[in-house]
């Protein structure tokens, strides 16, 4: 019987929710470890980078990688997890599109310390004591990775060969692009697993948008009591639908809450540019103030149109210039 194809699974800069959907396979899990050798997951099993180090390059068929990258040692693991590899995924929005840690490059390195560990309400800490790469502790040298001024997606670092955005990506679609890629029938490197189709074509709910919407007053969704069976902008609230990437099968929707855009754009569209000409189209207003009026009924702007993909747009993306 010839050896099971190897495949790893890492975890960057993210919130771990991507490991956890690979464990909502449930019952599923056991075909996916029948058919596969999983040499490398340290989320669930004890791996060291030495396991890593001693593979062959192109050991792993294909290694699933989730987060953002943040610090030094997850460029230094990501960059070693591609060596190794076959195929690289990017795995999840953090990963694809930088995700929510990519809000961070709205700001910078000392900004974001100065919030989490001087003037968050919840931190007693009177030394005024921030993170440092280098320090000496009663006598030691302790050493942490260097936390970097930008957040960058995978492919600002490494080459990716396809990519499986969401907030997580869904069960079904991990079993599908897992036998996807078992199978060899794989799409073009590059290429996004997913439709390449609005939200919109497939909700339910698009059959009650008017051939020619108008909305006269934005709100929140926790202002109003949302009707289960209109469209969320028919109602006034901002739904990503029409900038986003279908294949979810929509479950915020179902659940009565907007999309907020975790599948990322369609095709190499700016999400939050498309959001907000959308928009622009079927706001009322007859003069920029009443115009303003409206927007500025939009708390959080970058977080509503960007809450994903900073990393990947026009309003914050570095790529990683190399040492």
């Amino acid at each position: 019987m010839a050896d099971k194809p190897k495949i790893g699974f890492y975890w960057s800069s993210s919130c771990g929710g991507c490991e956890e959907a690979v464990v909502d396979l449930d019952e599923k899990i056991l075909d996916v470890v029948a058919a596969v050798d999983i040499v490398f997951w340290p989320c669930a099993m004890d791996f060291k980078y030495s396991d890593v180090e001693a593979m062959a390059d192109k050991e792993m068929a294909v290694c699933f990688i989730n987060g953002a990258v943040q610090t030094s040692e997850q460029e230094h693991a990501v960059k070693l997890l591609r060596e190794k590899s076959g195929l690289v995924v990017a795995f999840g929005s953090c990963s694809s599109l930088g995700g929510i840690p990519s809000l961070g490059n709205l700001k910078n390195k000392e900004a974001i310390f100065e919030r989490a560990y001087l003037d968050s309400p919840t931190n007693v800490n009177p030394d005024h004591i921030v993170p440092k790469p280098e320090s000496a502790v009663n006598g030691f040298k302790l050493i942490l990775p260097e936390y970097y001024d930008s957040v960058y997606k995978l492919d600002d670092v490494i080459n990716v060969d396809y990519y499986l955005p969401g907030c997580a990506p869904t069960p079904k679609l991990i079993m599908s692009s897992v036998l996807a890629i078992l199978e060899g029938n794989l799409p073009e490197p590059g290429s996004v697993l997913l439709p390449n189709t609005a939200l919109c074509a497939s909700c339910d709910r698009n059959d009650t948008k008017p051939d020619k919407l108008t909305i006269t007053d934005l709100k929140r969704i926790h202002e109003i009591k949302a009707d289960p069976e209109q469209c969320f902008l028919n109602q006034g609230v901002i739904c990503m639908g029409p900038a986003t990437r279908d294949g979810c099968e929509y479950p915020c929707i179902k659940g009565n809450m907007p999309c907020t855009g975790c599948f990322g754009p369609v095709s190499n569209a700016d999400q939050g540019a498309k959001m907000i000409a959308s928009l622009g189209g079927v706001l009322k207003g007859d003069t920029e103030a009443s115009v303003r009026e409206e927007t500025d009924k939009i708390v959080d702007p970058a977080g509503t149109f960007y809450r994903y993909s900073v990393s990947s747009s026009l309003l914050g993306s570095k790529r990683r210039k190399e040492a």
